[in-house]
């Protein structure tokens, strides 16, 4: 080899071990699925059919962080840990999830589908984090503020917000989703009750 070849071929050698070397570590990073406990139910089915929107959220909630507020304002996530999916889709197929275990509303289908329904459940996610409470516990807490609308014409036909609040056992990643998980459970049963009594007003009104 020439010596000028010679000493380029070192010099880009040099050049890719540096590189290398200042090249970010990656690290690992624990993936999380949200737990579920409900129970499937045996009920009789409505004869309408519901369809669930993802639920809006800020850039803050809109992506798969598992988000913790551990003083004030200050919003931050857990290192090393994220959740399944982005917390939006996250909150809907726990949604959906929960009326298939209900088993009242049996004609679901989901926003990705783009199917009609009798009725759509949209809404915002305007919390979905652990905070750090004064003395040191902490908790999980959900607040979604949903909307029940009639298919065809978009009209709002009632609005809610659901706010839960779950003490969480522990400060570990571990606990912390077990609590979002039970919090979710909650979550899920207040909107199913809530939306199937007013679907079923606004059936008996067209009535």
């Amino acid at each position: 080899m020439k010596p000028l070849l010679r000493v380029m071929a070192l010099a880009a050698t040099m050049g890719l071990a540096t590189a290398c070397s200042i090249l970010p570590k990656t690290e690992p990073v624990d993936i999380y699925r949200l737990p579920v406990s409900q129970a499937s139910r045996n009920v009789v089915a409505v004869d309408w059919s519901l369809r669930l929107n993802k639920p809006l959220a800020s850039e803050v909630l809109a992506g798969p962080r598992i988000a913790v507020i551990p003083q004030g304002n200050v919003i931050s996530s857990y290192k090393g840990a994220r959740w399944s999916d982005p917390t939006p889709l996250l909150v809907r197929n726990r949604l959906l999830d929960g009326f298939q275990r209900d088993g009242r509303v049996q004609r679901l289908s989901a926003d990705d589908s783009n199917l009609q329904a009798d009725y759509e459940l949209a809404g915002e996610l305007q919390a979905f984090q652990s905070e750090y409470r004064p003395g040191g516990t902490v908790e999980v807490v959900i607040r979604y503020d949903a909307r029940l609308v009639q298919g065809r014409s978009q009209r709002i036909l009632a609005s809610k917000r659901f706010e839960i609040h779950q003490p969480l056992a522990g400060t570990e990643v571990s606990a912390v989703v077990a609590g979002f998980g039970a919090a979710s459970d909650q979550l899920a049963s207040q909107v199913v009750d809530w939306t199937v009594a007013r679907s079923a007003q606004a059936q008996a009104k067209n009535q």
